[in-house]
């Protein structure tokens, strides 16, 4: 067991073709995003490096570049450690996604076909047997292919594109709030999905506006999973880092 808290053989060591340094920067940010690494946690150069049987120098690359777009935050003399956000960046972030995912909903309606409409019925039906069971983190990875799938449905290249953005970034704020939402959330997708089907472009996109409003409002009602805000003299990044 690494001091990281990941257990062995959690992820797979890289494959050496490649940019190696662009899949140990990816690698790291699926662990951040799916908070196998967790907000606030320290890391360290040579147990990564292990851990993804690489040397040290892609791993410190790769957390620069996490640094500079403000998953990770580089403290003098401290290292590492997994950036922990604040409750405005949570809200700025998630009320753009609002914003973009209720227009594509509404574009769906207008544009999808009963292949993609029968897609959407698929996920939502594993969506719903993950959250029976309790499986926070499938659950999570079946929202974000259901939500890209309505992205694809679309049909508009340039909002697919800002989604892309901030997708990893929901992600990542979304789990927290996965297990409070459970089984609502998937009965409030199939409400959308029926709106797709009916061609109902307003109600699509009224329906896709509150659930990602309820989204929000449970990443902030959390209880004791909440994520602390670092004060005005805490190291990391404030509301204004590059997101």
């Amino acid at each position: 067991m690494l001091s990281s808290g990941l257990p062995q053989g959690a992820v797979p060591r890289l494959e050496r073709p490649g940019p190696l340094r662009e899949r140990v920067y990816e690698a790291l940010l699926e662990l951040i995003t799916a908070r196998a690494l967790k907000p606030g946690q320290h890391l360290v150069e040579s147990e990564l490096a292990g851990h993804l049987g690489v040397s040290r120098q892609p791993v410190r690359e790769a957390l620069q570049r996490l640094n500079t777009e403000g998953w990770v935050d580089l403290r003098p003399a401290q290292g590492a450690f997994v950036h922990e956000p604040t409750e405005e960046e949570a809200d700025q972030l998630l009320t753009v996604r609002t914003l973009l995912e209720a227009e594509a909903a509404r574009l769906a309606a207008a544009h999808a076909g009963s292949a993609g409409v029968d897609a959407l019925e698929e996920l939502c039906a594993e969506g719903e047997r993950a959250a029976a069971a309790d499986e926070a983190d499938t659950a999570v990875a079946l929202n974000a292919r259901f939500h890209a799938k309505v992205m694809e449905l679309a049909g508009n290249a340039v909002l697919a594109e800002l989604a892309g953005q901030v997708d990893r970034r929901v992600r990542w704020y979304h789990t927290p709030a996965a297990r409070q939402r459970g089984e609502q959330s998937w009965i409030e997708h199939r409400a959308l999905v029926a709106a797709i089907r009916d061609r109902d472009e307003q109600r699509a996109g009224h329906l896709m506006r509150e659930h990602t409003e309820h989204t929000r409002r449970s990443y902030h009602a959390r209880g004791k999973d909440r994520a602390p805000s670092p004060g005005p003299d805490a190291p990391g990044r404030g509301a204004g880092a590059p997101r």
